[in-house]
C-alpha cells in the first residue's frame, strides 16, 4: 500500500502545469481559475484513492487531502477577512479555495498565450527552400526568418 505523499507525487507529476484559462481585466493578468484547477487535479487524485474535501473551517477556507485507503491527510488552509458583503465573501472563498489547492500540491499555472507565442516553429527543408526564394524575391527579410523559425544550424549555414 502507497503511503499519502507517494501518491501526492504521482498525482503533481500527472498534473503537471495547469494552464491559465482566464484573464483578470482589473490587473490584466492570466490565472487558472478554481474550475480548471479542479478539472486538472481531481480526476486524478480520485483515481489514486484520494478525495479532496475544502470546507469552512472555524473562518478558514481549508482544502483537505484524505487518502481513502488509510486516513492520512494533509491540508492547507488561510483565515477569511471579516467581510459583511457576501459577494466580496463569495469571492474571497473561491479565491481562496482556489490558492489552498493550488499551494497545498505545489501547482504551477502555465501561461498558454505566453507559451505559444514564445514556441516558434521548425521549417521542413521545402519550407526552408521556400523561405529563401521569398527573401530572394524581397517578400521577406532573413531577420524575419531567424525570429519567426527555429532553424537548424544547416539552415542558418545557406542563409
Amino acid at each position: 500500500m502507497k503511503n499519502l505523499y507517494l501518491k501526492l507525487a504521482e498525482v503533481k507529476r500527472e498534473v503537471g502545469k495547469v494552464s491559465k484559462n482566464s484573464k483578470n481585466p482589473h490587473f490584466k493578468n492570466t490565472y487558472a481559475d478554481l474550475n480548471a484547477l479542479i478539472d486538472a487535479v481531481e480526476p486524478i487524485l480520485l483515481e489514486k484513492g484520494l478525495l479532496m474535501l475544502q470546507p469552512i473551517q472555524n473562518g478558514n477556507v481549508t482544502t483537505i487531502i484524505i487518502d481513502c485507503e488509510n486516513n492520512e491527510s494533509v491540508e492547507s488552509s488561510i483565515s477569511l477577512p471579516a467581510l459583511q458583503d457576501p459577494q466580496k465573501l463569495g469571492s474571497a472563498i473561491t479565491y481562496f479555495r482556489r490558492y489552498t489547492l493550488q499551494s497545498l500540491l505545489s501547482l504551477q499555472a502555465e501561461d498558454d498565450d505566453a507559451n505559444k507565442a514564445s514556441r516558434k516553429d521548425t521549417l521542413s527543408d521545402e519550407r526552408f527552400t521556400n523561405a529563401l526564394q521569398a527573401i530572394a524575391d524581397g517578400k521577406a527579410t532573413k531577420e524575419s526568418l531567424i525570429n519567426n523559425f527555429t532553424l537548424t544550424a544547416n539552415q542558418l549555414a545557406q542563409l
